[in-house]
């Protein structure tokens, strides 16, 4: 079996969590962008799992482009983009008894409870479908939108009208209040049931068109046609659960939300259950995972909710999903099959990555191909070998992981499965760098396969999003030695514009397309798009952000990067531990490197950073820093307010730090404070500027 959480050594989870963010990353692309997963939400979940495990022991190594930040992905350009007032987060998910009551600990503590305090919970069905967002203005809907990347959602108000179940206009009710709110955003999911899924699949095999893999694919395509009267068609239905913005609330639970949602009515599910303690969550849990089959829609797991608006208001959010809510899932599938031969890859790192080519097995109604073998241990600690029948699990890995060899059916002439030692791509020696348990190529800017991936990484939609450079242009142009590096890209129509017309399936028109595209972008690309593109090791796209967000300018970011207190800064950023910081200053200090960022500043515009739009408060922008004990809050508390409204909150004073805010019995933080001649708050003055 693979190293638990507990046995692996810092490296290891370092390397271990670069490599569940990136695959859990392109996962979430798959599956809310283009509504084509490769696995189910059970493998999903468990490659969650992992990751959640590994930063609980780690929280130094808690990546900022972690997939706990981490919400959803970037919408499609065939539709307009809505961005959405108040942010649609996801949920974090728990898989066990324990965690249950791990989480209402979590709350206790955050905000200061008694254990012997109970809170009241709402458990809900958690709906196997596509989140939407529907905005109503006195009354009216006016917009309709997916989540997204859970900032900016898809304009699905045309398709999402067609759905009977979603009022057009909202019933003025005499209990709560005459009329509706000026404006409020009702959040829900949409969902096809599984005799209309069925119907549905039966119509397009008869007219020869492909067939859906699940109630949630079906009920994602369909919301998500260019053509709504083919959403009309589909039959698709909602739950409401949710309030994004709102003009005036006048309910104080959740519980009596939902009362005013059935009466405006929008159809709520009726297995809501509130719940007095934890044992009535479990219990609530167990029932549904009874019922699950009888439903007539798709579920996979309870949500619970505390039922407080205003304990839901001093909880608030972590960058990804609320505190005060979590999903309870079901657990995961396994299926035997056969390992036909293991394979290497190598990625834009160099990192030599296993991956087991299986025989096809349909595992939940998904076809499994592939699964991950992590590295060279993984395949020692379980003795895999080629020619073996295994058991894999579609949950760890973006692909399924192999669970165990079911030794009884091993070959008799199985031999074990040596790992290379030199780059199957262009034979440079493969080694380990220090305890990593990764094994990488030492060809770096001269293995082929890490230049194609750099140049892959760089143009990709999340990075500098080149239209017209996908996957296999990039292959082509590389194989031809015309885009050798990113700074070679902005010089293809000056050096390489007649033969890329005259190539076969290309012509005049995709030609200027191209050259079109790459001009758009030299006129100007964002800060942490830029600082995301050039690939350096760590830092993904939450990373970027957090970089550019401390930095504002890639001129005043370069130049800091070269100085001798590179180091201390980034790892005074809450949120970038040392392995990650050195990650960075390594990659600044390559003169390569820098010869390359040079070639590419040359030619692009990195605009400074513009953060996203939010109340403008006294602490915005403001490096702060907490010490002491305070009395009205928790630490935890804090912090959240603090970030939320728009401060950096920092861990260690520096002549950088613009506030220290000093609760009871503070400690050397203050000392340095005072030498430094920093602003000191009290906790009340804190409160004051939060009001304002």
């Amino acid at each position: 079996m693979s190293k638990s959480p507990e046995e692996l050594t810092e490296t290891e989870a370092a390397q271990e969590l670069e490599y569940l963010a990136q695959k859990i990353a392109q996962c979430d692309i798959a599956y809310h962008r283009d509504d084509s997963p490769f696995l189910t939400d059970a493998e999903y979940d468990a490659l969650k799992r992992r990751n959640e495990a590994i930063e609980a022991l780690f929280p130094d190594l808690i990546r900022p482009d972690s997939p706990s930040f981490r919400v959803g992905a970037k919408t499609i350009d065939a539709f307009d983009k809505i961005t959405h007032t108040v942010p649609m987060l996801s949920l974090a998910d728990i898989f066990s008894v324990e965690e249950v009551y791990g989480f209402i600990d979590k709350i206790r503590r955050f905000l200061g409870l008694a254990d012997s305090e109970e809170i009241e919970i709402v458990a809900e069905p958690k709906i196997d479908g596509l989140s939407f967002s529907a905005v109503y203005e006195n009354g009216r809907l006016i917009t309709g939108a997916t989540r997204g990347d859970g900032t900016v959602g898809e304009d699905i108000t045309a398709n999402l009208k067609t759905i009977r179940q979603v009022p057009l206009t909202l019933r003025p009710t005499a209990d709560l209040f005459e009329m509706p709110p000026q404006k409020i955003d009702i959040r829900g999911e949409v969902y096809m049931s599984k005799s209309d899924f069925f119907d549905l699949n039966r119509l397009q095999e008869e007219t020869g068109k492909k067939v859906f893999a699940n109630p949630r694919n079906a009920a994602a395509g369909s919301l998500r046609q260019l053509d709504a009267s083919v959403t009309a068609e589909r039959n698709l239905r909602i739950f409401a659960y949710a309030c994004g913005e709102i003009s005036h609330p006048t309910w104080t639970t959740h519980a009596e939300f939902l009362e005013q949602l059935k009466k405006w009515g929008f159809p709520v599910n009726p297995e809501i259950r509130i719940c007095k303690n934890v044992q009535e969550m479990i219990d609530f849990f167990d029932y549904l995972t009874q019922k699950r089959s009888a439903l007539p829609y798709d579920i996979d797991g309870v949500v619970y909710k505390v039922n407080s608006l205003e304990l839901q208001r001093r909880l608030g959010f972590i960058a990804r999903s609320p505190r005060w809510a979590v999903a309870h899932k079901f657990p995961a599938e396994q299926a035997v099959t056969k390992l036909e031969a293991i394979r290497i890859q190598v990625g834009r790192t160099g990192a030599l990555t296993p991956v087991a080519d299986l025989e096809p097995i349909n595992v939940g109604g998904v076809i499994v191909r592939h699964a991950t073998l992590h590295n060279a241990d993984e395949i020692a600690r379980k003795d895999i070998r080629e020619g073996d029948t295994v058991v894999i699990q579609r949950a760890g890995d973006v692909i399924p992981q192999i669970v165990r060899v079911i030794q009884e059916k091993r070959p008799t002439d199985s031999k074990p499965y040596h790992f290379p030692e030199v780059c199957p791509v262009c034979g440079s020696r493969a080694v380990r760098e220090g305890e990593d348990a990764v094994i990488y190529c030492t060809g770096e800017l001269f293995c082929p396969a890490q230049q194609q991936e750099a140049l892959k990484h760089f143009v990709s939609k999340d990075a500098l999003d080149i239209e017209g450079l996908g996957d296999k242009n990039i292959e082509m142009l590389f194989e031809k030695g015309w885009v050798q590096n990113a700074a070679d890209i902005f010089d293809l129509q000056k050096n390489h514009e007649l033969e890329l017309v005259a190539l076969s399936g290309w012509g005049l028109k995709s030609a200027n397309n191209l050259f079109q595209a790459i001009e758009k972008i030299k006129q100007g690309v964002a800060l942490e798009r830029f600082i995301y593109a050039v690939g350096i090791r760590e830092v993904g796209e939450a990373t970027a952000r957090l970089l550019a967000h401390n930095y504002l300018s890639w001129a005043r970011f370069l130049t800091e990067m070269s100085s001798d207190t590179a180091f201390e800064q980034l790892t005074h950023i809450e949120g970038i531990g040392p392995v990650m910081a050195q990650y960075i200053v390594d990659f600044f200090q390559e003169p390569r490197n820098r010869e390359l960022l040079n070639r590419l500043t040359a030619q692009i515009t990195v605009n400074d950073y513009m953060p996203p739009h939010q109340k403008t408060t006294p602490l915005s922008g403001k490096s702060i820093v907490f010490t002491g004990t305070l009395e009205t809050m928790t630490r935890q508390e804090a912090k959240a307010k603090a970030q939320a409204a728009g401060a950096k909150v920092v861990s260690a004073v520096s002549a950088k730090t613009d506030y220290v805010v000093v609760g009871s019995n503070p400690g050397s933080k203050q000392i340095l404070a005072e030498k430094l001649n920093i602003m000191q708050i009290t906790e009340q003055e804190f409160h004051v500027m939060l009001d304002d």
